[in-house]
């Protein structure tokens, strides 16, 4: 039994197929965390659920699961051994990464590992690499609690948005790469800011969400919080991709890209006859 060659250094290379109804799973488990996210803004004021303090402990409880179900799908389109040892080996890494910028002043030095994964190994990878590599970390830092889903979820977004951008080289890639690291970055930090804002209280009637107010009025009141509470945080967590990216991004791809054409993720399996004589 043998397996054919890899493919030329051109080629992307897809750890894991997505296959329909992995990708079905995935797409549902985005919809729904939008939801999640999102609800305060998206609701109807005149409905009951718009006065729900419960809703965000409904979705904390509700995403793993949503979760999990993904996980299983892409698991059952592709994930044989060798793309279980990379997502490891990479969980692993981003795990022990995390702690060492711990979100001080927005220096997440994890989310670099998530893109230029993502960007080597395919979307469905990247997806499931954020949100193991998270879920690891949490471990490892004690900090496992009703907002782990809603990070676990974001990571999960950027690690598969890389996983999705054009295909570049050089020294345009990097760009490419440093500029996505940016934006999810911001991005990452204003979804995890809609995750609890509806829980915020005492900050005053600018900033706290209320509950059935009209959109327009709970989406000023948000972007006036975020741009009060966290958004140095969130620049620091995009300076931090940038940065990363920009002096890492051609060493890691090229051992990564190494690393993929040795496994031969996508490299048919040949059977031959046996040249051994009795």
């Amino acid at each position: 039994m043998t397996a054919s060659p890899a493919a030329p250094p051109g080629v992307r290379t897809r750890a894991i197929r997505l296959r329909p109804r992995s990708t079905l799973a995935i797409v549902a488990v985005s919809l729904a965390g939008v939801l999640a996210f999102g609800w305060p803004l998206i609701v109807d004021p005149g409905t009951a659920f718009a006065h729900s303090t419960d809703a965000p402990l409904l979705f904390s409880l509700l995403l793993p699961l949503l979760l999990a179900v993904v996980l299983a799908e892409v698991s059952e389109g592709g994930l044989d051994v060798k793309a279980i040892a990379m997502l490891g080996v990479l969980s692993a890494v981003g795990a022990a990464l995390r702690p060492v910028g711990a979100g001080t002043a927005g220096l997440e030095t994890v989310f670099f590992l998530l893109i230029l994964g993502g960007r080597v190994f395919g979307a469905g990878f990247g997806f499931v690499l954020g949100a193991t590599t998270l879920f690891a970390s949490a471990l490892i830092t004690g900090g496992v609690g009703p907002w782990l889903p809603f990070q676990m979820l974001g990571a999960a977004w950027v690690g598969l948005g890389a996983g999705l951008l054009p295909a570049l080289r050089g020294r345009a890639e990097i760009v490419l790469l440093a500029a996505y690291g940016a934006v999810a970055g911001l991005l990452y930090g204003i979804a995890l800011n809609l995750m609890f804002w509806p829980f915020t209280t005492g900050l005053g009637g600018g900033l706290s969400f209320v509950a059935g107010a009209p959109v327009l009025d709970n989406l000023h009141r948000f972007l006036v919080f975020s741009f009060a509470t966290s958004l140095g945080w969130d620049i620091g967590r995009a300076v931090t991709n940038i940065v990363l990216v920009s002096l890492t991004g051609r060493v890691v791809l090229r051992t990564l890209r190494r690393a993929a054409r040795k496994a031969a993720f996508e490299a048919p399996v040949v059977f031959t006859p046996s040249t051994t004589r009795d």
